[in-house]
């Protein structure tokens, strides 16, 4: 009789043991997802106090600083632009998708109604550059430089201001 009575404090421990666990387990899986959750939400109004102040430190220092134009928005050119590059050796065909920066939703809905006037600058833009001068990364990057100020320019004409902060490159592909 002894050792049947043995046997049950032993399962009632073992029963005890594994309740524990269970418990621990749920409260640690409850503690990492509050802090997740406290972490995504944290992150995103922290940068919002540095953004307004740099906003009003370019206001103060220039005041047609487009940080002070309002929020970064992405305007996605509805196709990668493709043309042929000359090589040394060969011609190359590049692809390249492009995304423009621009401050506040005035920019981004004039960016979006001047489509058109932005592709074809793009394009003539990036015809005019060839294969030895995008190999490096200098090179894209004065492409970069070179759509900007081009893009800026033809927006300037049409729509009085250059609503494009930057010229992204998302993706680059030469063969």
């Amino acid at each position: 009789m002894a050792a049947g009575k043995d046997l049950e404090i032993g399962d009632g421990q073992a029963k005890k043991k594994k309740l524990i666990i269970i418990i621990g387990a749920a409260v640690l899986l409850a503690v990492v997802a509050v802090v997740a959750v406290l972490m995504m939400s944290g992150d995103s109004a922290a940068p919002a106090p540095t953004e307004t102040g740099a906003a009003e430190t370019a206001v103060a220092t220039d005041p047609n600083a487009s940080a002070a134009k309002g929020t970064a928005l992405y305007v996605s050119m509805p196709r990668p632009f493709i043309f042929n590059v000359p090589g040394a050796t060969k011609d190359r065909l590049v692809q390249i998708k492009v995304q423009l920066l621009v401050r506040g939703s005035n920019n981004e809905e004039t960016a979006k109604v001047h489509i058109p006037l932005i592709e074809s600058t793009l394009l003539r833009t990036f015809s005019t550059s060839n294969a030895e001068e995008l190999i490096t990364v200098e090179g894209k990057e004065n492409l970069k430089k070179k759509a900007l100020k081009e893009v800026q320019e033809a927006l300037v004409g049409v729509a009085g201001s250059e609503v494009v902060e930057e010229v992204l490159f998302t993706g680059f592909v030469m063969q």
